[in-house]
């Protein structure tokens, strides 16, 4: 054979997979499959193709990719028995925009509750990277968004009642279920409120606040007896008792015999006024205990006024999002944090936040809430001569920062290059006017090179930007 003439079809099937394993599986499938080709609908057909289908590459407004789902979900082709027949895992990577859903009632229908009937072997489902549309099954027909054979989901839902929802029987054979709630309130609906043998998995991680817990996640949780891995992340308002260690115990763990994996984080909201007992100094300390074998910490702190938040966390720390943390927060490494909310009515000291970039390793959102200054001994050592000895706190990763509601001494704080260095931050939510001061109206060279890369200035108040302005933030 002429090296020279050698086509495309005349390679080996050993090279050609080789080749076709570096395109896009759906590429492939589009390509290959159904032609008029015998060979290349074999290969085509191989499970290295089929397993898996990955979708996230598609442009839902690209008429090319259309023609791509199409042929998935309409033609009656291979491409669709291999959808509906053949698919048992499904991965959902959700792109839309909140403006484009007419309504989530609709999109409850028409995309989650679709798949769950088209995929007829569809087993592991999870909806990820996504915050909207959320599911809704409120007001929808039981029947709505059922399996007899999903044995895992992950999915965003929008309130505790959908969690209800989806254990009512209308998924029987699930294992694993993965949510993530908006709100949390009591629920005014009647529930099956079964016993879930099959649940070995349960994961709830609600970010709002609710008052609701004792009559809703308490309950839930004890009809999981057969549960052995447990994730929860909790805010919880308006209680006389903390949720601490001795609760857990009594209240959760005792119901759940077979649980071997325990990852939470709790924070219990309260008055002063509304506390059994009398808050010491001791008790405002961070502490160690086990529970099952497992390494867990505490910390108690004022965030404003009468206000206390007591946080009960396991370790290592597992979750990406964390709020409300004060100075006595436990110096432990949260290597997974991306989303940081620290409040205290205490001030947070230089020494503070280099703890914070050092425990915080991949923070990209960091808010500040603390209107009390710093104390003159952290703004002197930055005056005197031997501030070399003082190291910089280093936020490689962080791209948004809120000090709207802090003293204008976090300004200082996150903005001279002396003290912090900040090389990725493109979004600063600030008061205008302690940000005119601290960087001298837009002249300082200090507090320069942590501006430079600002794209986004969040003001509230719009005012008309001299020159010097424009120089100090030239990406805006």
């Amino acid at each position: 054979m002429n090296r020279y003439d050698t086509q495309f079809l005349d390679l080996p099937d050993e090279i050609l997979l080789i080749i076709l394993k570096k395109l896009n599986n759906i590429d492939v499938l589009y390509s290959f499959l159904n032609v008029n080709n015998q060979r290349l609908n074999i290969i085509a057909q191989e499970k290295i193709f089929t397993n898996i289908l990955n979708f996230t590459s598609i442009d839902n407004i690209s008429s090319n990719d259309c023609l791509k789902l199409d042929r998935f979900c309409t033609d009656e082709s291979p491409l669709r028995y291999i959808f509906q027949q053949q698919i048992t895992d499904l991965i959902l990577v959700n792109s839309d925009k909140h403006n484009m859903i007419e309504s989530i009632p609709n999109y409850t229908r028409n995309v989650y509750a679709y798949i769950l009937s088209f995929c007829k072997n569809l087993k592991h489902l999870s909806v990820i990277e996504t915050s909207y549309p959320r599911l809704l099954l409120c007001d929808l027909p039981s029947t709505t968004f059922f399996s007899s054979i999903l044995t895992y989901l992950c999915i965003n839902v929008t309130t505790f009642d959908d969690c209800l929802y989806l254990l009512d029987g209308r998924l029987h054979q699930l294992t694993t279920l993965i949510v993530e709630l908006y709100s949390i309130h009591s629920s005014t609906i009647s529930h099956n409120m079964d016993n879930l043998p099959n649940l070995k998995y349960f994961s709830l991680k609600s970010y709002r606040l609710t008052v609701s817990y004792d009559y809703t996640i308490l309950q839930l949780l004890r009809r999981m007896s057969c549960l052995e891995k447990l994730t929860l992340y909790l805010r919880i308002d308006d209680r006389n008792r903390f949720i601490d260690d001795t609760h857990l115990e009594n209240e959760i763990l005792v119901y759940m015999p077979w649980l071997h994996s325990f990852t939470f984080y709790i924070c219990t909201y309260m008055n002063v006024v509304d506390l059994q007992h009398n808050i010491s100094n001791k008790d405002i300390q961070q502490t160690f205990t086990n529970i099952k074998q497992q390494s867990v910490a505490s910390s108690l702190h004022y965030i404003y006024g009468d206000k206390i938040v007591y946080s009960i966390l396991s370790i290592p720390f597992q979750f990406d999002y964390l709020e409300d943390i004060g100075n006595i927060f436990p110096n432990i490494k949260c290597s997974y944090v991306t989303y940081l909310f620290i409040q205290d009515v205490v001030p947070f000291d230089h020494q503070f936040f280099i703890r914070i970039s050092q425990n915080f390793p991949l923070i990209m959102n960091l808010r500040i809430m603390n209107i009390y200054s710093q104390s003159s001994l952290n703004l002197n050592m930055f005056a005197t001569q031997n501030n070399q000895l003082y190291a910089t706190a280093v936020y490689p990763r962080l791209i948004s920062l809120d000090i709207f509601c802090a003293h204008h001494d976090y300004v200082e704080e996150f903005l001279n290059e002396k003290k912090t260095y900040v090389p990725c931050l493109t979004q600063l939510r600030v008061v205008y006017n302690d940000l005119r001061i601290v960087t001298k109206n837009f002249t300082r060279e200090e507090t320069r090179r942590n501006c430079a890369n600002i794209k986004r200035l969040i003001l509230i108040t719009q005012l008309a930007h001299t020159k010097d302005f424009y120089l100090y933030f030239p990406l805006l």
